[in-house]
Order: structure tokens, then C-alpha cells, then sequence
């Protein structure tokens, strides 16, 4: 089968995460994969998988962007030329694009539901939603049916998958090569790999460290990012005198390396349709402590496999990061009940194996 992903950039985050596992998968079992998108810093890691990178400036949030149009022919062009028999949209700009693409072409669009949209009247009259949309968690799913009246049979519940063999249970000595490239010293170390943008709720994080500083004054926290919010973040932490002691680092396409380094990871966003860096977090073996809303909620069983808290709550968010910190033999009973839990229902395989069923099911290439 031939499958053309599109998405609007290739830089570190969930949704690149995504259509690394499934392209990669897919290409593994000797399928035809092309990513169009407007590039960046995984686009090299993408490439060594045998998946094909096409450029394209589409690096925009409006789905009504010229930018979105004038990608259009080229695209055309190639869905033609290749034979693809599938179109999988990841974001709002790209199924808009998607939807026109199959409209001309006649082949099938298949989208995939993130998390959660506003139901503003342009999405609502011009859904774009394809012939089929993946939800990746059961909230988002209801999220679909509720808010977008999205049909129940068009509806496809898989949930996102991870590399098991790439996200490996933390070793001693990978945490301390770690530990000395990062160069912060051997204090405990709470982390997040996440865009910064504000639905992260990394503000509550940042607002989190005096509790803990008061308990552990060489506590460090480390934010790998970068976002909308760059400049916000550090201006806060800096207002709450956190310099030294809260710490930013540009995106990598090496997660599993900075995973190694932390203690505990912390997810506390104000919305969240899974939670795929939780899920990375897990499987290597990291306590996480992460907010009680959304997909993130099917992720963690509060106590025994992580720790949940309300939504901006930076005093109780910093209490069970403590607990975390001051009790290791109960946080890696959470971790390793967690990375069980990862291992039965987050296979990298069982996401591609469920993926191309959907796309077989609606495929109809016409040329």
C-alpha cells in the first residue's frame, strides 16, 4: 500500500511522534510511506526508517493560508504519480489540505483526532473530518461524537503505540551518562519533554518549585521544548526567582536519552487527548505524576501506577512530586506497574496492525 502522511511540521512533539512509529512501521512491512510536511529536526530520523520526506511550506496555523493552496497542485501531482492509495491528515491545516487533495483525486482521506478543538463555526461547516477519523483515546472519541457529531461508524478508536525496543527500561549507566552530558549536577532532577505552549500547563510546573525547593533546595527542573511560550516560561521563572534551578533546553529527537535523566516526569496539562511523552516516560521505567484530565486519565491508576492531580494545582502538584522524590521504593513499584501496563496496551505494533486495517477498509484509489 501506498501511504501519504501530512502533517504541518517534522519537529519534536507528539504528533510527530506519531507518524514516526506508524510510517516506520508501516515501511517495516514493506509499504510505500511519504510525509509531506514543512520539515524539521526528526526529518533525518525519519528518512533512516526508509520513509520519504516531501517539502512543503505549510507551516501555518489557518487552515485558510494561502500557504495551504499552493501546496495543492504539487501534492496532486504526486498522489498521482506514485499511486498512493491513502491520505492520512494529522492537524486542522492538513485536512483541510487533505480533504481537497481527495476530493480531486478520488483517494481516500483518513485523519487522525489529536486531542480536543473548540467546536468554532468553520470547523463545524467545513468538518474535513475524511472518510474515516482515528481518535486516539476514548475521550477523544466522545469528543468527536459530542461536540462534531461525527457519525459512530466513521469513528476508529487506536490508541497511539510506542517502539518498546527504543524507549528501554532506564540503566544505571545510561542515567549517569546522561546525568553528566546534561551538567546538573546529581540533585534530584523532575523533567518534561513537551511544546511550550500553554495548554501544557507548564506555568503550573514552573509555579510548583518553590513548594519543592523548600524540601529539597538542589531540586532542579529541566524543560525540553520549545514553543509559543518560551519567552512567558522564563520570564516566570524568573520572576519566582527560580534562576539555577529551572532549566531550558531546545527539542531533540532524543527523548529517550533525556528520559534517562530524570527522576520524575511531570505532565501537567490543562488538556490532553492521550498523552504519548507520558506513555515514552513509562516505558522507560519513570515515575510520572500527570494532571486528572483527558486521555491521561486512562494512562495512570492514581497511586498505583503514577500519580493524578487537578488541573493547575502547583501546591498538590509539588506534594506528589515529593512523594515521588523522598520515597524511591514506592516510585518504582508506580513505574514498573506502569511500563507492564505500556507493554499490554501500547505496542508500536498493534497501532500499525490496527492503522492498516482502516486504511484497507476505506481505500478506493480511482485514476
Amino acid at each position: 500500500m501506498n501511504v501519504l502522511f501530512l502533517t504541518t511540521h517534522f519537529n519534536t512533539g507528539g504528533i510527530t511522534s506519531y507518524v514516526m512509529t506508524l510510517g516506520s512501521g508501516l515501511a517495516r512491512d514493506g509499504h510505500k510511506v511519504w510525509v509531506a510536511s514543512a520539515g524539521g529536526n526528526c526529518v533525518n530520523s525519519l528518512e533512516k526508517e526508509g520513509v520519504r520526506h516531501v517539502a512543503i511550506n505549510i507551516r501555518t496555523k489557518s487552515e485558510i493560508h494561502p500557504k495551504v493552496w499552493l501546496n495543492f497542485g504539487h501534492l496532486r501531482h504526486l498522489i498521482r504519480k506514485e499511486k498512493i492509495d491513502v491520505i492520512h491528515a494529522q492537524t486542522r491545516v492538513a485536512q483541510v489540505l487533505g480533504a481537497a487533495l481527495s476530493r480531486s483525486t478520488g483517494v481516500a482521506l483518513i485523519t487522525t483526532c489529536h486531542g480536543f478543538f473548540r467546536p468554532r463555526w468553520f470547523r463545524k461547516t467545513f468538518p474535513c473530518w475524511g472518510t474515516a477519523v482515528i481518535a486516539i483515546s476514548q475521550p477523544v472519541a466522545r469528543h468527536l461524537k459530542e461536540d462534531f457529531k461525527v457519525p459512530d461508524e466513521r469513528i476508529h478508536l487506536i490508541v497511539n503505540g510506542i517502539d518498546l525496543e527504543r524507549f528501554a527500561l532506564v540503566t544505571p549507566e545510561r542515567r549517569q551518562i546522561m546525568r553528566q552530558k546534561i551538567a546538573l549536577g546529581d540533585g534530584a532532577l523532575i523533567g518534561i519533554i513537551a511544546r511550550l505552549s500553554d495548554v501544557k500547563g507548564i506555568d503550573v510546573l514552573i509555579k510548583s518549585m518553590p513548594f519543592i525547593l523548600k524540601e529539597i533546595p538542589t531540586a532542579n527542573l529541566l524543560i525540553v521544548g520549545q514553543g509559543p511560550q518560551e519567552a512567558a516560561l522564563k520570564k516566570l521563572a524568573e520572576d519566582l526567582n527560580l534562576k539555577g534551578r529551572v532549566h531550558f533546553m531546545n527539542v531533540t529527537n532524543e527523548a529517550p536519552a533525556f528520559l534517562c535523566a530524570f527522576d520524575v516526569f511531570v505532565m501537567p496539562s490543562l488538556m490532553e487527548g492521550l498523552g504519548l511523552s507520558v506513555i515514552e516516560a513509562q516505558a522507560c521505567g519513570i515515575p510520572v505524576v500527570a494532571s486528572k484530565i483527558g486521555g491521561l486519565v486512562e494512562l495512570i491508576q492514581d497511586t498505583q501506577s503514577g500519580f493524578l492531580v487537578d488541573v493547575n494545582d502547583p501546591a498538590t502538584l509539588a506534594d506528589r512530586i515529593l512523594e515521588i522524590l523522598n520515597n524511591p521504593d514506592q516510585a518504582q513499584m508506580m513505574a514498573q506497574k506502569a511500563r507492564q501496563n505500556v507493554e499490554q496496551q501500547f505496542s508500536a505494533q498493534v497501532m500499525v496492525r490496527k492503522t492498516l486495517g482502516v486504511y484497507e477498509q476505506y481505500s478506493r484509489r480511482k485514476y
